[in-house]
């Protein structure tokens, strides 16, 4: 079985790939994370270092391939939008371009829930919920346009799954719960909001499971879409508190209301756009992002929970790892 990974060299893609490679498939993996991919050919897979704009030689990974899973993409809450559109959009044409003129049997693509995000509570929300009429930011907009790039291949014949995992963590995280900790290390997160809101996390290792799972789902489940998440909805603001005191942290106490927050991250996103200081010193990098976004201010602030009922019925979703164990997993790691 021949598969490829785009983003393999990301948290995602690379957790996949090894899973790929034990399984016995022939793992072929694409990034620009040069000494992670060095690593990864070391460990028995095939590392091709290209951009998901690069229509040849994407084309070219996609010969011979069996099943393509498509993790690449550009994640963040801040940044240009022709970057997000160069990696997200044209990336995943690309990708769709390849499979189809390849013939692939498969083609699973990795997308988000932010699409569905627009700063009000939603609980218990299915994959049939109407969209916002505009995403929140580049990001998210961008993810929107790839979903429906997908779509319309799945019209043209391609079989394709769409997966939305929601807020991946475990060991190897370099995003998530890294931006969480840094913050609280240095005492600069304070609670937002009323602290009651609850949100969806989910292990790597179960998403990965979800994955495979789409290697051979029913062919009723090809051109669907599906929300992966542990199905364990937690109050965000208790679980901060506890991850605090097992680090030795101190938790967050002081409270301030998420109108305010709101307001000062609009403000330095203004200052981010338009300060002459970063423009005069070149540091208005694809990475340089404000101290706090709106898109921040609203995922710390807002119910965001999923119903993963269709995962579970139609993929024979099952999530493996419990949240009590997941986080166990990842700050073991950590202490390491």
């Amino acid at each position: 079985m021949n598969i490829l990974v785009t983003g393999g060299t990301g948290f995602l893609g690379r957790a996949l790939a090894h899973r790929l490679q034990s399984l016995s498939a022939n793992v072929t993996v694409i990034g620009r994370n040069v000494a992670i991919g060095q690593q990864l050919q070391q460990a028995g897979l095939r590392f091709i270092y290209t951009d998901l704009a690069d229509t040849a030689a994407i084309d070219t990974a996609c010969r011979h391939q069996d099943y393509v899973f498509h993790c690449g993409a550009l994640s963040a809450p801040w940044g240009r939008f022709e970057d997000f559109y160069a990696a997200n959009v044209l990336g995943t044409q690309n990708v769709i371009q390849g499979c189809l003129a390849h013939n692939v049997k498969r083609l699973i693509h990795l997308s988000t829930p932010a699409i569905h995000f627009d700063y009000h509570d939603k609980l218990n929300l299915s994959e049939h919920a109407p969209l916002p009429r505009q995403q929140i930011n580049g990001y998210a907009q961008t993810k929107y346009m790839a979903e429906q790039a997908i779509d319309a291949a799945h019209e043209q014949g391609l079989p394709v799954i769409t997966l939305r995992p929601r807020a991946i963590f475990g060991p190897g995280d370099t995003s998530l719960l890294p931006r969480l900790l840094e913050k609280l290390s240095r005492g600069q997160l304070p609670i937002i909001g009323n602290g009651q809101n609850m949100t969806d996390l989910t292990y790597i290792d179960n998403v990965v499971e979800a994955m495979l799972l789409c290697l051979e789902s029913p062919p009723a489940t090809l051109g669907c879409k599906y929300y992966i998440t542990n199905g364990e909805p937690i109050k965000l603001w208790p679980f901060i508190q506890h991850l605090s005191e097992q680090l030795g942290y101190p938790p967050p106490q002081r409270h301030v209301p998420r109108w305010l927050a709101y307001q000062v991250a609009g403000m330095m996103e203004r200052y981010w756009d338009f300060s002459p200081y970063k423009v005069q010193n070149h540091i208005r990098a694809k990475s340089s992002e404000p101290p706090l976004t709106r898109y921040a201010v609203g995922l710390l602030a807002t119910t965001f929970t999923l119903d993963i009922t269709a995962a579970r019925q139609e993929l024979g979703y099952q999530p493996k790892i419990n949240m009590e164990e997941a986080l166990a997993q990842t700050l073991r790691y950590g202490q390491e």
